[in-house]
């Protein structure tokens, strides 16, 4: 495909189900979502066995913080049925790919349909029971792709999964024992020896190590071998850098268990990989069948770089370096070629993308991979003219992958 279609507007009249994307464009784009959801309230009022509209009332209510209250109406809504159809904004669909999911909120599944906004690619939305998995009809399909993210809770359903699509008859991304290699501990472990690349060696800690460390009835140096302060400390299962904080010293674990009630928790030593300018820089890169894309990058302040407070809005020169980052991509992938392809050959991925950095000696530091990570093209082409072209790159890497997995015959539109 060369050309990037219009945003798809939203009927939100129409009971069908429409996913995250629409709602995450308009919450980009400063629609009242309150208000969104207060109109699919009296939808689903006026007719509560309406699957479709009780999933987007969910959705609303995810992205606005009300989780909740999301999981109880998507729980309402997956009593009714456990298959949710996303009809391409191309039609005729020219390909329909399975998307294995499961309950929970925005970060329990791949958001696959923000990658795919208005492309010629159907979506079918099948919430797997951890019971009995693919224990219904199976919807028909030229492809299937495990979309759910790694997570304790959902363990020993993706080891069932993996026996029930040993032989599956269609084309599978993502196989479900690879999944597990985006755990933090486990992609620490599979991504050390290798040139060019760092990621620190993430522990998995109780609360009660945490707080012997405290109370000096144990060494950080005893829970982590070669590990010394700061530290990086976050939740397990936490995303999005919720109760992400850097722990400069013992005391301070303290003062964060007043704050955090979690009982598991993932720990790594702190790297500064801030510029000469003391800024920090933030990259989110796909691999797509082992081939690296840019999907943005951010520049902050502060070490924990998100992109929607990194200051990309409201700085032009931010912007400017994006722009240099995304038109020398080319560049920056053979510098890190090494490390890239160790990635995909070792995470064993289809598709996974990257958080990551430069040092200052030029390694490329990795945060995380994952396979469930947002990535779309739905900033304002005010601020972000240049983004649409690069974003088109990866959609149409994705859909030309699934083309030649299937077979099918690949046009560009």
């Amino acid at each position: 495909m060369n050309t990037i279609s219009q945003p798809v507007h939203v009927t939100l009249e129409e009971p069908l189900f429409l996913g995250l994307a629409p709602y995450l464009r308009m919450n980009i784009n400063g629609t009242n979502l309150l208000q969104v959801a207060q109109h699919l309230l009296s939808l689903a009022e006026h007719d509560n066995s309406d699957a479709n509209v009780l999933m987007n009332l969910s959705t609303t209510m995810f992205c606005l913080q009300q989780k909740a209250l999301g999981l109880a109406i998507q729980s309402q809504a997956l009593e009714l049925r456990s298959v949710f159809h996303l009809a391409a904004s191309q039609q005729p669909a020219k390909l329909r790919l399975l998307m294995l999911v499961v309950p929970g909120d925005l970060s329990a599944n791949m958001p696959l349909d923000c990658l795919l906004e208005n492309s010629d690619v159907d979506l079918v939305y099948y919430y797997v029971d951890s019971c009995a998995p693919l224990a219904f009809p199976v919807p028909d399909h030229d492809a299937l792709i495990v979309a759910i993210s790694e997570s304790d809770e959902n363990r020993a359903l993706i080891v069932k999964l993996d026996q029930a699509l040993a032989h599956w008859p269609k084309p599978v991304i993502n196989s479900p024992r690879n999944i597990q290699n985006t755990d933090r501990n486990q992609a620490s472990i599979l991504l050390q020896n290798v040139q060019g690349l760092l990621m620190p060696p993430t522990v998995r800690s109780t609360r009660q190590a945490l707080l012997d460390i405290v109370e000096g009835k144990m060494k950080l140096n005893d829970l982590f071998e070669g590990c010394d302060f700061p530290i990086i400390l976050r939740p397990v299962g936490s995303h999005a850098g919720r109760d992400l904080e850097k722990i400069a010293h013992a005391e301070e674990i303290r003062t964060y268990m007043t704050r955090v009630a979690d009982t598991d928790f993932f720990l790594s030593k702190f790297i500064d990989y801030s510029g000469k300018d003391g800024l920090f820089r933030k990259f989110r890169i796909a691999l797509i069948d082992g081939n690296a894309y840019a999907c943005h990058m951010a520049v902050s302040s502060d070490w924990m770089v998100h992109y929607v407070n990194a200051g990309m809005y409201e700085d032009a020169s931010k912007r400017a370096e994006e722009l240099a980052f995304m038109n020398q991509f080319d560049d920056f992938s053979r510098h890190h070629k090494v490390a890239l392809d160790t990635i995909y050959k070792r995470s064993k991925l289809d598709y996974v993308c990257i958080d990551c950095a430069e040092t200052r000696e030029g390694e490329l530091l990795i945060f995380e991979i994952d396979h469930a990570m947002v990535v779309h093209a739905m900033d304002t082409e005010t601020l972000f003219p240049y983004k649409q072209a690069h974003m088109l790159k990866v959609k149409d890497a994705f859909r030309d992958y699934l083309f030649r997995l299937t077979n099918h015959q690949v046009v560009n539109n």
